[in-house]
Formats: structure tokens, C-alpha cells, sequence
């Protein structure tokens, strides 16, 4: 075997950068980072041929003295930490340096910077036996990189096309942007602007900056979020449920500023929109997560693209309340709760306009149903006080002159459609989807008004796991008896299940205990129970709902609208369609070519 023998400083650079820089645009955002951490207020970026041949970047932050340059591309030289405690409290984007090093290891570097208080800049190759030059340089700095890769060849063959390398580059700096709307970025390719983002001030100042970067379908379809608790802030904003994407090509999560990837954020964000949304589709969201930098390490990946909590489960269920709470919230006929004072509920029919047909008419009972707990034929599974312990929503009151969001039922239209008018113009309503997603909120209601009723299995069902998944059964046995699951550990890699929920008669025992502990073990909770109840309630919830072709009169379509306004999550439905959408007057004038 060889002797063991220390490594050149120029190969320990090549291995650091094979750590950092995975890519061009590994270059891009180590750059961009320091860049900010700088205080710049303006930063610029060149690249050419996907950032292979030449990557810019050109700042008016505070500028590096000229003796200082060449210790700015030393391993592991750096302004931004200087003792343990300042490691473990990291509040800059980038901290550890060996970027600069490690870059100037695998290309053609310079450097050239100025200071405020220099009478002129420098400028510095990243050679062996270079020394700063003066230099005309304004206030700032510029780094340039050329020949990305060239010192090692094998690492070149792996990039991908121009375009694709080009496309990562562009992505970072939408997350970039997204973060600092307040700094003005301008990215260039092959010579060609692609992006020039002005800096944004003001309250909505993200929400512009969201709208330049996702487009305004987004700006025009999200929520604002905004909770704190137990240390932990979150603010931003997250896609409405009917404007999903097929791919999660808009999620950004930032981390006291740093864009971040997490499963256990991940995790959190399907969870609060499980219920809303089409399998295989995915929200768009921008966030952001401030909490205490010690309860955060930055330290765990070396280009910082992860990061690990100190409490992941506290973080995770902050994230996931906040969200379902958000999502929750969006009723049909406006993005919150309703705008109207809810007071005691009147008799629907004094909130619907009157038609020749409703006078003379003695009272009735509506056939839809809506003002009833609709789970009378579910009893027997939702327990015996299930019906007396729903009740109606608490449905909003109309003064002189108002107009609910959804307003008043005009037609109906192919027995599919309610046609309303509200201040804005024409309401659609799809009556079967709105009914189902009002239908099953009460029934999920029901069931949480209730203690969850459980059965015992024939035989016990002995179900084989991993370790991780056997303990998270024991320590989580009193969590799991709340919820109906009674799972008990009988052996290193067994368990044993003896009771499930009555209203998962019938299900996989093996998978469901698999699946619940599977979740346990990795996010210190699971709503898997909870999941498969809501699909079976899902499942009721449709077939107990208007169909289609049923003729409703008009204080039935009335009726309806107004418990949309009142019923949670009212704007799509269990599956993720649309329950309404709204035509304004102007979209109705262009139609028609009105004022042209």
C-alpha cells in the first residue's frame, strides 16, 4: 500500500470544488451570495454559453481592500465568521470560505473590487505569483470566471446543453430575486438581457416581484400567509388549489433568507393541500421561515442547498397549521372567511331574490338539503350523536343594500350550472361539486366532533417492519389508540395491530400500519388515519350530493351559494376542481365588443 502523504493545496481545491461546484450556476449563486452579504443594491450577471465559457458578476456592494484580495482566494478565508459561536449563529448567505478557492481551482479567475473610501480599484488574476494591479473599477466588485472546467476535462463531459445549464442559472436567480426584492438583478446570456428586475419597496413589495418572476396567473391566484408562533414566523404567499401545476417547478422556501430544500417542508406543504387538490398535482408557493439562526444548521450541506432544524417535527407541524389553516380559509366568493358579520342564521328564503313563481307559495323544506346535518344515512359510522352534533353552518347576514360574494341565483343551466349575479357580474357555480365539498365538510365535522369509534380485528394480524418503524409503534402507542389504531410492537421487526378505525372496515391492515408507521418514524407524526378516513368520507360526501340534471329552485340555488360562503375550502372541490368562477362585467363587455 502507498505511503500516506498530504495532498497539494491545488488538488485540495479541485476535490473542494467538486463539493460546491456541482455546476455553473453553483458559480452564479456563490458569487450572488457574496454579492448580498456585501450590501449590494444592484447586481448584475453575464454569462455565455450557459455559463461554461464566461460567468460575470458585477455588484456596488462595499468593495474588497487591495491587499485583501489575494487572502479572498485563500481556502477557507473569510470576513463572515471568526469563532464557534458565530458558526452556529450564521446570519450571512455564505460563511465558510473556500467558494472563491475553490472556483479559481477548476477556471480562469479575476477579481477586481473597490471600496468607497479607494481612490481607485485593483484588480487580481488568479494565478500563482499574481499581485494586485490598480485598476479603474467603480464602488464594488466583479468577479469573472472563463473556462469553467477546464483544469478538469471529466468534470466538463457531465454538464448538460447550453439550454439546460442556462435554465438552472436563471432558476437561481428568480430564487435570489425572490428573496431581496428590494436589490435590482439584471442576468444577460450570450449578450442578450433575459432579466432586469427593479428594485421593489412597500408592503405588496414580494408580491410584484412574484408576479415579474411566476407570472401573474400566480400573483392573481394566491394567498397571503402569515403566523407566528413558539419562535417561528412565516410570511408569503401560496398558490390557490385551482391553480395547481403539474410540476413543482414554484416552489420556493426560504430560510432567514436562504433558498433551501426539505423533505420534512415538502412533506408539510402536501399535507395542507391534501385535501384539495388532483393527485399528481402540485402549489405554488413562495415563503419564507424566520426563526432563530441556533435552531438552524446551515452547515450540513457544502453549497448550503439543505438545512437541518434543530426541532423538525415543531417545524413541520408550524408549517402544516399554517398552510391547512391558509387553504382552509379560501371559501368560495373571495380569499378569506366571509366579508359579512355572521350573526344568527334567517330563514334562507328572505335572502333570495323573489320571482313570480315564490309568491303565494306556503314554506318548504329544501329538497337539497343544505340547511340539515347531511349525515343522517352515515350514522352508523359516524357514531350516534353524529347527526345532533353537526348542525348548519353558521351562514352569513345581509344588511340593507349588501350583496353576498356568490350573490343571487338567477337560472339554472343544463342542470349542471347555477347562474348568479353578484356586484362584480356573473357568478357559475358547478351545483354538484359546490354540494360535495359542503356536504363533506359537515361529515369531517361530524367526525371530529365525536370520539373516532374503533373495532376490534377477528384475529390479530402480526405485520412485519423495520426497526425505526417498530419503535415509532411504541413510543407513539397512546397517539395512535386516540386515533382508532390500537399497534402494538412484538418483536425487533414485528408489530402486532388488534384495532382499526370503524370507518376503515375492510382496509389493508399491513399497509395502513405500514404506511402510519412509516410516517412516524420519519416526521415524528402522521395523518395517514386521517387521510383515509377523509377519502371514505370523500367517497360518501359525492354520492349523498346534488347530481346533475336535478332541477333546484331558486331559493335552492340560493341556498347553496350561501353555504359555499360559509363552508371552508369552498372553492374547489374534494377532488380539486373549481366550484365557481366569476365573469365581470368588463370580461362580459369584451365579449359582446362593448364601448369598441
Amino acid at each position: 500500500m502507498p505511503s500516506i502523504r498530504p495532498l497539494s493545496p491545488e488538488l485540495v481545491n479541485q476535490i473542494a470544488a467538486g463539493e460546491v461546484i456541482e455546476r455553473p450556476a453553483s458559480v452564479v449563486k456563490e458569487l450572488a451570495e457574496n454579492s448580498l452579504d456585501a450590501g449590494a443594491r444592484r447586481i448584475e450577471i453575464e454569462v455565455e454559453q450557459g455559463g461554461t465559457r464566461l460567468i460575470r458578476v458585477r455588484d456596488d456592494g462595499a468593495g474588497i481592500a487591495p491587499d485583501e484580495l489575494p487572502l479572498a482566494l485563500a481556502p477557507h478565508a473569510t470576513s463572515k465568521i471568526s469563532t464557534f459561536d458565530e458558526l452556529v449563529r450564521v446570519a450571512s448567505m455564505g460563511f465558510r470560505g473556500e467558494a472563491l478557492a475553490s472556483i479559481a481551482s477548476v477556471s480562469r479567475m479575476t477579481l477586481a473590487s473597490r471600496r468607497g473610501q479607494d481612490a481607485h480599484g485593483a484588480r487580481l488574476e488568479a494565478r500563482a505569483g499574481q499581485v494586485p494591479q490598480p485598476a479603474a473599477h467603480p464602488v464594488g466588485t466583479t468577479v469573472e470566471v472563463r473556462d469553467l472546467f477546464h483544469a478538469v476535462p471529466a468534470r466538463r463531459k457531465f454538464l448538460r446543453a447550453e439550454r439546460t445549464e442556462f435554465g438552472h442559472i436563471d432558476e437561481l436567480v428568480r430564487g435570489l430575486a425572490l428573496a431581496r426584492p428590494d436589490v435590482e438583478f439584471r442576468l444577460a446570456h450570450n449578450g442578450k438581457p433575459v432579466r432586469m428586475l427593479k428594485p421593489v419597496s412597500g408592503d405588496a413589495a414580494q408580491l410584484q416581484r412574484a408576479g415579474e418572476l411566476l407570472g401573474e396567473t400566480f400573483a392573481h391566484n394566491c394567498l397571503r400567509v402569515e403566523h407566528a408562533a413558539a419562535g417561528l414566523r412565516l410570511a408569503g404567499w401560496i398558490g390557490l388549489p385551482t391553480a395547481s401545476r403539474a410540476q413543482a417547478d414554484q416552489q420556493y422556501f426560504h430560510v432567514n433568507g436562504r433558498l433551501v430544500r426539505d423533505r420534512s417542508v415538502a412533506h408539510a406543504v402536501r399535507q395542507a393541500y391534501e385535501d384539495v387538490l388532483y393527485h399528481g398535482r402540485h402549489p405554488a408557493f413562495v415563503l419564507f421561515l424566520e426563526l432563530d439562526p441556533a435552531a438552524v444548521d446551515v452547515n450540513v450541506h457544502p453549497a448550503k442547498r439543505e438545512v437541518r432544524f434543530r426541532d423538525a417535527r415543531l417545524v413541520h407541524d408550524f408549517l402544516f397549521h399554517a398552510l391547512r389553516d391558509a387553504v382552509a380559509h379560501a371559501r368560495a366568493g373571495g380569499t378569506g372567511p366571509p366579508a359579512m358579520p355572521s350573526t344568527s342564521p334567517r330563514d334562507i328564503s328572505d335572502l333570495a331574490p323573489r320571482t313570480p313563481s315564490d309568491f303565494g307559495l306556503p314554506p318548504r323544506q329544501f329538497a337539497l338539503g343544505v340547511r340539515e346535518a347531511p349525515v343522517d344515512a352515515y350514522a352508523t359510522l359516524l357514531g350516534t350523536h353524529a347527526v345532533a352534533s353537526t348542525g348548519s353552518a353558521t351562514l352569513p347576514e345581509t344588511g340593507p343594500g349588501d350583496v353576498p360574494p356568490l350573490g343571487y341565483a338567477l337560472a339554472q343551466l343544463a342542470g349542471i350550472y347555477i347562474l348568479a349575479e353578484n356586484a362584480g357580474g356573473l357568478v357559475l357555480v358547478d351545483m354538484h361539486a359546490a354540494h360535495e365539498r359542503v356536504t363533506y365538510e359537515r361529515l369531517k365535522a361530524a367526525r371530529a366532533a365525536n370520539d373516532v369509534r374503533s373495532q376490534h380485528l377477528l384475529v390479530p394480524e402480526a405485520i412485519a417492519v423495520n426497526e425505526r418503524e417498530a419503535a415509532a409503534a411504541e413510543e407513539h402507542a397512546e397517539a395512535l389508540a386516540a386515533c382508532g389504531l390500537e399497534i402494538g410492537r412484538s418483536g425487533p421487526r414485528q408489530v402486532t395491530a388488534r384495532r382499526i378505525p370503524a370507518l376503515l372496515d375492510g382496509a389493508d391492515v399491513a399497509q395502513l400500519a405500514r404506511d402510519v408507521l412509516g410516517e412516524l418514524a420519519e416526521h415524528g407524526s402522521s395523518r395517514r388515519l386521517e387521510e383515509l378516513q377523509n377519502d371514505l368520507l370523500s367517497t360518501l360526501a359525492c354520492h349523498g350530493s346534488v347530481r346533475a340534471h336535478r332541477r333546484l329552485t331558486v331559493p335552492e340555488m340560493n341556498a347553496l351559494l350561501r353555504e359555499m360562503e360559509a363552508t371552508e375550502r369552498s372553492g374547489q372541490c374534494n377532488h380539486g376542481r373549481p366550484t365557481w368562477t366569476q365573469l365581470s362585467i368588463a370580461e362580459l363587455d369584451r365579449l359582446f365588443l362593448r364601448g369598441r
